[in-house]
């Protein structure tokens, strides 16, 4: 055993014994609350892509409207490094669990004004602002909870374990997919009207019983033993974001890489593609919602099975399989999405979903927080992930909208520009320190 009170050294001791009701409880915590912040996250994307660029911006043609709506859709991504640096800092000096409480709050509410929101008849551009805000806030949020909800899984593990439970929050992601596609898919087939005046508003306001039942559940984890033991021992730093930047510019700039590939293709497949296919292939809008439900559905079981195959072989080798699989899949995805036929639409989600983002996302939480020692590991991870997320995730509906239309509406360009951020990625893997924390 050691210890050490050296900023940014690690403390380890021997892990206390915790009965398989306490590590179920971290693991259904891990899950379902992710689902739920998520769910408020994306259900704003899929109305973004379907819905807001005629309610909103319905000054603009087609296209550049869902560019607008695209943009304040960006800003959520943009106030990410924010939350990174934030909760971070308290993540890592207060602790893991309150900050994931806070998160929740600043997650679910704005979601809930959102549905709330005079359309651009109504008020005009003032609609727009208010989206922007109630995104900025839902990004700093978010910025913050990815970092705690993997640290939660992630420390709390059994040895040996720490793949698969890292997963967990990650599936939370697919789940909250899955539910936010459904809502809107359910509300989509609503007459026009309807959904363009009210409709569109329920999965919004459904978040309020999502909210109750996310704080219910994580009130009753307790605080990572890992940060336990830091506190405990003295091994907390004074600024833990500072502390990384100046002591871990290679574990930033390899996580951040990697990372950058993954989030780049979950918000291409998951968001873009709505629009791509409703605008450029004129596929009805509950059939490609139908595809990505079926493709997240199945990530709940294989992103999960990733990070079991993580802790079976080295976390590095799973993900990069996934890096190599964007590269062999960029161009099949759209060749399917667009090929005539039902089936070759599900079998593109299946594959970008269930295989691709599977083999990227269940061996990240453990690979990416294994690059940072506990003292400044919410900092480190949070501000790596959510920086790299402005990048990838905030820019990929807006790059690729603008790839497809400077290629003439085909998907070439988008394919090349996925396949060149899949060597980036593969090159930040090879050069990342360890496999597990």
């Amino acid at each position: 055993m050691s210890t050490s009170t050296s900023s940014g050294a690690s403390v380890s001791h021997a892990r206390p014994g915790r009965s398989p009701r306490q590590y179920a409880i971290v693991g259904i915590a891990s899950l379902i609350g992710t689902t739920i912040e998520w769910y408020d996250f994306f259900v704003y994307g899929t109305a973004a892509a379907l819905v807001f660029n005629r309610i909103f911006f319905p000054a603009f043609d087609p296209i550049t409207g869902t560019l607008a709506a695209f943009g304040t859709y960006a800003v959520g991504f943009f106030a990410r490094p924010i939350g990174a640096i934030v909760f971070g800092h308290f993540g890592d000096k207060v602790g893991r669990k309150s900050m994931l409480l806070l998160t929740l709050v600043m997650m679910g509410t704005p979601t809930v004004l959102i549905g709330l929101v005079p359309t651009y008849d109504r008020i005009g551009y003032w609609a727009a602002v208010i989206l922007v805000v109630m995104r900025v806030i839902q990004g700093i949020a978010i910025g913050g909870e990815y970092g705690g909800a993997v640290l939660m899984a992630v420390e709390h593990a059994p040895k040996g374990k720490r793949g698969f439970f890292g997963s967990l929050p990650q599936a939370g992601v697919a789940f909250g997919l899955v539910l936010s596609s459904l809502a809107m898919s359910a509300v989509a087939r609503l007459p026009e009207d309807a959904m363009l005046s009210y409709g569109w508003r329920i999965p919004f306001w459904a978040s309020v019983l999502l909210l109750s039942v996310g704080w219910f559940i994580r009130l009753r984890v307790a605080e990572s033993p890992d940060f336990e033991r830091v506190k405990a021992h003295g091994a907390q730093v004074k600024a833990p974001v500072v502390e990384v930047i100046r002591k871990h510019k290679r574990e930033l700039l390899t996580v951040a890489g990697g990372r950058l590939a993954e989030v780049t293709w979950f918000y291409t497949v998951a968001t873009f593609a709505l629009s791509y296919a409703t605008q450029h292939l004129h596929m009805s809008g509950p059939r490609i919602l139908n595809a990505v439900v079926w493709g997240a559905a199945a990530a709940l079981v294989t992103i999960p099975v990733a990070g079991w195959l993580a802790d079976r072989f080295k976390p590095r080798v799973v993900f990069g399989l996934g890096c190599i699989a964007i590269c062999a899949f960029a161009f099949g995805f759209f060749e399917l999405l667009g090929a005539p036929g039902a089936a070759s639409v599900y079998i593109a989600m299946l594959g970008a979903l269930a295989g691709v983002y599977a083999l990227l996302y269940g061996p990240e939480a453990n690979l990416f927080s294994a690059q940072f020692p506990p003292s400044v590991r919410y900092s480190g991870i949070s501000l790596a992930v959510q920086t790299s997320g402005a990048i990838g995730g905030g820019l990929a509906p807006v790059i690729a909208t603008y790839l497809v239309k400077l290629d003439g509406g085909q998907p070439g360009y988008l394919s090349w520009y996925l396949v060149a951020l899949g060597i980036v990625a593969l090159v930040s893997t090879a050069f990342m320190r360890k496999d597990e924390a």
